[in-house]
């Protein structure tokens, strides 16, 4: 389920070109999490054409146009739940922070954490180096150490594990 804010469902609702395209009517999840309005039409002169909008783009690009700049420039959400479309959780931000965010690949779940042998190491990468925290006992002491460097390091750009106590 999406989440947005009132005016902005008023917007999309009334706004004479997304009803023309059915446009709250055609939402979907996309394979990325995010919400997508996406629909293909025959052209004229043949062939197909398909139109993506992504919610969360469209909404940043109608309220918060004024925060986008050169480098803070990818919509993204400030919770990581991409269905959360409020406006007090959408905001622009650098292709850093947006790598930051992204899901971990480590297969102990947490971010710069990795588990060699029976312990478990911290890393952080800082301008594309990766910097070793230390060796924990269990990932979550890892996860933790992690998170305490990457909000030093980045505050709130920086990615946070999600462990208890956090």
């Amino acid at each position: 389920m999406v989440l947005i804010d009132d005016y902005v469902y008023e917007w999309l609702t009334t706004d004479l070109y997304l009803n023309k395209i059915e446009f709250i009517n055609n939402l979907r999840k996309h394979s990325s999490g995010c919400v997508v309005f996406q629909k293909t039409w025959k052209r004229a002169e043949g062939g197909y054409k398909t139109e993506t909008l992504y919610l969360h783009k469209m909404i940043a690009e109608k309220y918060l146009a004024g925060d986008k700049n050169g480098i803070h420039r990818l919509v993204g959400a400030k919770n990581g739940d991409k269905l959360d479309c409020r406006l007090e959780n959408i905001l622009y931000r650098t292709r850093a922070a947006a790598s930051r965010q992204r899901k971990t690949s480590s297969k102990t779940g947490y971010t710069g954490v990795y588990q060699e042998h029976n312990r478990y190491r911290a890393v952080i990468s800082v301008g594309g180096r990766s910097i070793h925290i230390g060796m924990f006992d269990t990932a979550e002491e890892a996860a933790v150490a992690y998170n305490k460097l990457s909000k030093e390091m980045y505050g709130d750009e920086g990615k946070i594990n999600r462990v208890k106590g956090w």
